[in-house]
């Protein structure tokens, strides 16, 4: 892309004021580093200056070519303006993708002449506040996900109920608001050190700006503490701060504000004295200063389209599974773009689900990914639901493309009547959709089976709440019948209907007669060109000329030197052309036509205001249309998968074993060229297994997490108990937290996971202990590993190339040990072995490494190989040599003899311990024995082989190297 300095752009640019560029530098710095871009409207187009102009060149036009200097030679101020399809694209692209703010700057005059221009800031905007900009950047776009924007109140810990010093545990309320659907939520919480609560919050909500209080003077280095801890729990989570005063958390006005922003259906209409009883919110300890401050920077008291339209709600966290952004990453839910990554469509489980047709329906999908359920009921109707159109492909097809494909987004067009910039445009679109509603319902019907249950589930999702929307709607078509001209909707005109108004009727019959003048002088003039009419010759009303004529390049050559033609352009669509007659036919058409809209001008707001009425049933059809597209799509990409998915049979929380058989990681099996291998997993609730390896333990979770949301699986068999949370510790990177090492963002995402962890939970650990010495990191595999099992009792899968902790399986008697099968061929003895990875999954712990062998397929350079290969056996000689060093001058049939007294002793103290066993109950929860007395009877067994064990050599060195 390029661009084209020319015609006003040029002009506009050389005439700028001097004065601009010390009135620029004379701005608050700020620059797409720090977060804000800002923009200047220039009428026609925009322009960005500075840092801002920069920017611009790399990421838009991908080139410093544009780059204009202006000023003095010794201090001039980099210049780069954008077209407005340029300056859409590339504000929506910052808002929402780049997560920066965005300030735009407009010119007023004083209206003297030769006066300076002067500038001021029209409209600000941000990841989570889009308001100012909404019209302007989603007209034919619809938002992906909706802007959430929280404020985040924290209380010291002495004020909050029943916490004490050693639990560490902070208050926390906090609002958020969706202002594309006009909704505030709040919750009130305690949390603990690592914010885990909040980074769930977070995740459920897909928060996209978070307000906190600024910092304060105090010298508080704990409150500071705090602060940092919560602002890297944001960053890690890609959400933009944004620093409020203190004082805008209080909470002084907070109850006249909400009394008038709420729906009456909140809150019945009554005195503000008795809000805190009828708005139960506001009774929260703290969550209502996070909403006064949410309130005030959204400005939403102060716009009056916002009075009576919002709803409130309290978020519970416990309703849904409970997901952190290492969740995010490591399952793949949302598309990789967003995390910093690359991105395909089918690169993220989002991508894959996503067939639906709205922008609504994709909007909830994100919202279900994020939200996945732990209600059995709520999760078996969504599995019902798409049984349902799974077997049924004929109404899926016809309801995905036949009707849902054309639905607008109702509650945009919503916002657009309430906030009373609506047009005939928006009227018409709805008015398109509601015709197409008693369809839908008639698509719907024969699908009640004669399954009872399915037939009730069917009824009261969709069909009872579609049959009283329509009846509703019903009066809304009729009411755009009578007073739209429908016919010229295939024109793209929207006009009230002549009839309507004396005064239409006449503008309407003039209008009606230049129309027939401009046909006849089509006719007239292909006659004379001898050029087939609407074929060759095209009459057209082009947004530029108004109406003129068309010619193919190829037939151009026909009007050539004849001066009875008037050229008005030549591009890639052919030649436009007119005619004197033409020409004042055209002129009088448009003069008609803004007659017509003046006088229709009052009549379309009475229209409008009709229409507005509806927005609170076309807001609830709105949901169901989602609720249906999400289901539809389930259903689609359960039946088009390379295999097709199954459903799953669900077990209530904590019962039960996951057991999946053939499961497949739904992202990597449409890859191209990838055949994907199929692998069981059993996990029985004893206790977590322990192994496997990336793809393995990943797709577990995502199949886990799918059956949650609704979805069907990538299984040929599924048993999945309800996990209240997945929890995981996959591939930290320095990237991943600001300013924090490797080792410490992994130690940081398993402290989260040993201290937010249940015995419903799902945990997947890959490679723990690599940022760290050899040692170190095994110490902590282990030390975790080990809790886990002992101490949580969690279905856990955990990855790891420290050979070593296999042998925690004959501590623990419920782990399990799992290796990826390596097919090896060729000669052992001179180290010429080829490997292939047959990605199968296995019982048993993997007797070999082969680092070195993937190095060689990676072609590293044959030197790098043989070092790597000596220096490798040279270690493992140093450790053969050092295990044996004790043992080697000892005859074999000593070493005989000490193994056999070894094994007759822990013989002896498993015989006793299980006797005095049976003696005992086991604790409420099932867990381990008394440890004490079990080691009081391993003493007593050594005590009487200890004559035995000091005449044996080999037992002694043994006990030596322990």
């Amino acid at each position: 892309m390029s661009l084209m300095y020319g015609g006003k752009e040029k002009d506009v640019e050389e005439q700028i004021d001097p004065g601009f560029c010390t009135f620029f530098r004379g701005l608050p710095p700020k620059s797409p580093e720090t977060g804000t871009v800002r923009l200047f409207d220039r009428g026609t187009f925009y322009s960005a200056y500075g840092p801002d102009a920069h920017y611009i060149a790399t990421h838009v036009f991908q080139t410093n070519s544009v780059i204009k200097n202006l000023g003095a030679k010794n201090n001039m101020l980099p210049s780069v303006s954008m077209n407005q399809m340029q300056a859409t694209g590339f504000l929506r692209e910052a808002l929402t993708s780049k997560q920066l703010r965005v300030e735009i700057w407009a010119q007023e005059s004083s209206g003297k002449k030769n006066a300076k221009a002067q500038f001021k800031l029209e409209k600000e905007a941000s990841p989570g506040n889009l308001q100012a900009v909404e019209d302007l950047l989603f007209v034919n776009t619809e938002l992906s996900s909706a802007p959430i924007v929280m404020a985040i109140k924290l209380a010291t810990t002495t004020s909050v109920p029943g916490a004490t010093a050693q639990a560490k545990s902070t208050g926390v309320g906090v609002a958020f608001a969706d202002t594309s659907t006009r909704e505030l939520g709040v919750a009130d919480f305690v949390d603990n050190d690592l914010f885990a609560n909040i980074e769930t919050l977070v995740i459920q909500l897909s928060v996209k700006e978070a307000l906190i209080a600024s910092g304060t003077k105090s010298g508080n280095t704990d409150k500071d503490l705090e602060v940092n801890k919560l602002k890297q729990v944001l960053e890690r989570c890609g959400v933009v701060i944004t620093e409020r005063k203190p004082s805008e958390f209080s909470t002084k006005n907070i109850q006249d504000e909400l009394v008038k922003l709420l729906a009456s259906s909140s809150m019945p209409s009554t005195s503000s004295a008795d809000a805190s009883t009828l708005i139960p919110q506001l009774s929260l300890p703290i969550a209502p200063a996070a909403l006064s401050c949410l309130v005030s920077y959204l400005s939403l008291f102060s716009d009056p389209s916002n009075h009576g339209a919002y709803a409130i709600r309290t978020h519970d966290l416990s309703q849904y599974m409970r997901l952190d952004a290492s969740a995010l990453r490591a399952l793949n839910l949302v598309d990789m773009a967003t995390m910093g990554g690359s991105s395909t469509r089918n690169s993220s489980l989002l991508g894959l689900l996503n067939k639906c047709k709205t922008g609504q329906g994709t909007r909830l999908l994100g919202i279900w990914l994020k939200q996945p359920l732990i209600n059995m009921h709520e999760i078996q109707c969504r599995h019902n639901l798409v049984e349902i159109f799974v077997n049924d492909s004929n109404a899926r097809r016809t309801l995905q493309d036949e009707f849902l494909k054309l639905m607008p987004d109702l509650h945009r067009i919503g916002k657009r009547f309430q906030r009373k910039v609506a047009g005939l445009e928006d009227v018409v679109r709805v008015y398109q959709a509601v015709v197409k509603l008693p369809d839908i319902i008639a698509t719907l019907e024969p699908l009640e089976s004669e399954n009872e249950e399915y037939q009730a589930l069917l009824e009261s999702t969709y069909l009872k709440p579609l049959r009283e929307h329509n009846e509703s709607l019903s009066k809304y078509a009729e009411m755009v019948e009578q007073t739209i001209d429908l016919e010229q909707l295939d024109k793209h005109v929207y006009m009230i209907k002549p009839d309507y108004d004396e005064r239409l009727q006449a503008l309407s019959a003039r209008i009606i007669g230049i129309r027939d003048s401009l046909d006849e002088e089509h006719a007239r003039v292909g006659r004379k060109l001898d050029l087939e009419l609407n074929k060759k010759l095209h009459l057209e009303n082009s947004q530029q000329y108004g109406y003129c004529f068309r010619l193919t390049k190829n037939d151009a050559r026909a009007i050539h030197g004849n001066k009875s033609y008037i050229e008005y352009g030549n591009t890639k669509a052919g030649i436009f052309f007119t005619t004197i007659k033409l020409k004042e036919a055209a002129s009088d058409y448009k003069d008609a036509m803004n007659d017509y809209s003046k006088v229709q001008s009052g009549l379309v707001k009475e229209i409008v205001t009709i229409a507005s009425t509806y927005t609170p049933v076309l807001e609830a059809w709105n949901h169901d249309l989602a609720h249906l597209d999400v289901i539809l799509s389930l259903a689609h990409v359960a039946v088009n998968a390379p295999e097709p998915y199954i459903k799953p049979s669900m077990l209530e929380k904590g019962s039960g074993s996951l057991i999946l058989q053939e499961a497949r990681h739904p992202c990597l099996e449409v890859q191209d060229d990838v055949s994907f291998i199929p692998n069981e997993i059993e996990m029985e609730k004893a206790g977590p297994n322990m192994g496997g390896k990336s793809t393995y333990i990943r797709q577990t979770g995502v199949i886990a997490l799918m059956a949650q949301v609704g979805s069907w699986v990538p299984c040929s068999k599924a048993q999945i108990p309800i996990f209240d949370s997945i929890l995981c510790r996959v591939g930290a990177g320095d990237s991943q937290l600001k300013g924090i090492s490797t080792f410490m963002a992994e130690m940081i995402e398993t402290a989260t996971i040993l201290r937010s962890a249940t015995k419903d939970s799902l945990i997947i650990i890959d490679e723990l202990g690599r940022g760290t010495s050899t040692y170190d990191g095994f110490g902590l595999a282990w030390a975790i590993s080990e809790h886990i099992a002992s101490e949580i009792h969690a279905f856990c899968l955990f990855a790891t190339h420290f050979h070593e902790l296999t042998a925690l399986d004959q501590q623990i008697s419920h782990v399990k040990n799992l290796h990826v099968v390596a097919h090896v061929s060729g000669d052992s003895a001179d180290k010429s072995q080829d490997i292939t990875l047959l990605y199968k999954v296995e019982q048993g712990v993997c007797d070999q490494s082969f680092g070195i062998h993937v190095a060689q397929l990676a072609n590293f350079p044959e030197n790098v190989v043989k070092l790597a290969k000596r220096k490798a056996d040279e270690l493992e000689e140093f450790n053969k040599d050092q295990s044996d060093a004790s043992t080697e001058d000892i005859p074999k049939e000593v070493a005989e003899e000490g193994m056999q007294i070894v094994e007759d002793m822990l013989r002896t103290w498993t015989s006793r311990t299980a006797a005095s066993q049976d003696s005992m109950d086991v604790d409420e929860e099932g867990g381990e024995f008394d440890v004490d007395v079990e080691l009081a009877a391993l003493r007593s067994c050594f005590e009487e082989f200890k004559p035995k064990t000091e005449a044996n050599a080999w037992v002694q060195s043994m006990l030596q190297a322990f």
